[in-house]
């Protein structure tokens, strides 16, 4: 019996230790490879120095490239049983040419976040608007929206990171609820020996710095900060993320406890030492997996509405929520020296690792679904008119756009090689 082959077209490497959407992207490999498939990791992105060994899990890696028929003939040869594109911009590259090549093949697509809401709210904050929660529907109506719903029309399935962002596709933009599968973060246990309340000190902020509403939540770090000090005067805040750039280490000023940490080999450990996760962001999208993070740690945190998102549901937060600065100072505040408050709240994020994102449960559900999908593939494509119609005409733009990037680059190599 022929083992099934996924085919993962990645937007960048996976670097689990970078960012959110690394960590998310090696779940779902092992999810595939736990079952028994063979995976194949293909990327045209650089090879970065934070990057997973993905051999350690008997995953392939191959390098591809743009706008070449070198990727139809690869892709042909392979004839994968699924392909999973990495955001929807993989789609629109790459979602023709697998069509083409594997018309068998099941197309699923993982949006990571919905990308246009993100970009929405953060046009708004730049604009000024005060409470980016509420968008208007002429600020969700946007071109990157109509890309991205346009790319899971014509998927066969979508992976959608937060059950906020479900609602507002299937409710604002009134996607069939059949396009999507709710597929959250996979938690393991909690780590229930980290230290405690009193073993540990100071603040922590984690993020990838390449991440827009990562940088501007230390910016606001660096607004809050003098207020917290004053309070806590032998407190320090500890700021760690990959690819600092030189606008952020030139906030480093350790003399008054802000210290930019920059890439942190073991994010559980630098965690786990810290006894508040701060997070104040102003907007953003998807789960945020440095909450999560912090609850497998059990260190309780202080968010804003935005960081909550999708994250606890009717459960307590573990930690508090604000959304003004004096409210976001106080919470820090209360929770890095109140034993009582902090371990209750402590508490509470291990509850919610185990009832929203228990590895165990939610990768059952998942996968349950990819099944269903893939063994009823035919009747469901044959349902999905919207997508056919989509396929038909986008398909034939972007087909003939990369048609033409290819022709052009030949004709540059041809031209390059005359005497």
């Amino acid at each position: 019996m022929k083992v099934p082959l996924l085919i993962i077209i990645g937007y960048v490497w996976p670097e689990p230790n970078s960012s959110a959407a690394g960590s998310r992207m090696l779940s779902l490999i092992r999810m595939y490879r736990q079952q028994g498939w063979q995976v194949i990791f293909a990327s045209a992105a650089e090879k970065s120095p934070h990057r997973v060994d993905l051999s350690r899990w008997q995953v392939t890696e191959h390098s591809i490239a743009l706008n070449d028929q070198s990727f139809d003939d690869w892709v042909a040869q392979m004839q994968p049983t699924a392909v999973l594109f990495d955001r929807f911009m993989l789609e629109e590259q790459f979602g023709w040419r697998v069509e083409q090549a594997c018309p068998e093949a099941m197309r699923i697509l993982d949006m990571e976040d919905l990308h246009a809401l993100r970009d929405a709210r953060q046009a708004a904050f730049k604009a000024g608007q005060g409470d980016v929660l509420k968008l208007a529907p002429n600020q969700l109506n946007t071109e990157l929206a109509k890309r991205e719903v346009a790319a899971i029309y014509r998927c066969d399935l979508t992976l959608v990171i937060s059950e906020a962002e479900q609602k507002l596709l299937t409710q604002h933009y009134q996607l069939p609820a059949e396009l999507l599968c709710y597929c959250p973060f996979f938690a393991e246990a909690p780590n229930r020996s980290s230290p405690a309340f009193s073993d540990r000190q100071h603040f922590i902020a984690i993020g990838n710095f390449r991440h827009a509403p990562n940088w501007q939540s230390v910016l606001w770090l660096r607004t809050l900060w003098p207020a917290i000090r004053a309070r806590l005067p032998g407190a320090e805040l500890h700021i760690y993320g990959a690819y600092p750039p030189p606008k952020a280490t030139a906030l480093h000023q350790p003399k008054v406890g802000f210290h930019i940490k920059g890439w942190a080999e073991d994010a559980a450990l630098v965690m786990q030492q810290a006894r508040v996760c701060l997070a104040p962001l102003a907007f953003g999208a998807g789960l945020k997996g440095k909450l999560l993070d912090a609850m497998q740690q059990g260190t309780p945190s202080v968010t804003t509405p935005i960081g909550a998102e999708g994250m606890h549901g009717d459960l307590p937060w573990p930690g508090s929520i604000a959304n003004d600065e004096a409210a976001l100072v106080d919470a820090a505040v209360a929770l890095y020296q109140n034993e009582d408050l902090w371990q209750q709240a402590q508490q509470q994020g291990f509850v919610c690792l185990k009832q929203r994102f228990d590895a165990t449960t939610e990768q059952a559900r998942v996968w349950a679904e990819l099944e269903q999908r893939r063994e009823q593939l035919t009747k469901f494509r044959e349902r999905n008119f919207t997508g056919q119609m989509l396929r038909h005409h986008a398909h034939r733009s972007t087909k003939f756009m990369g048609q033409w990037i290819e022709a052009k680059t030949r004709l540059q190599q041809l031209s390059s090689k005359k005497p």
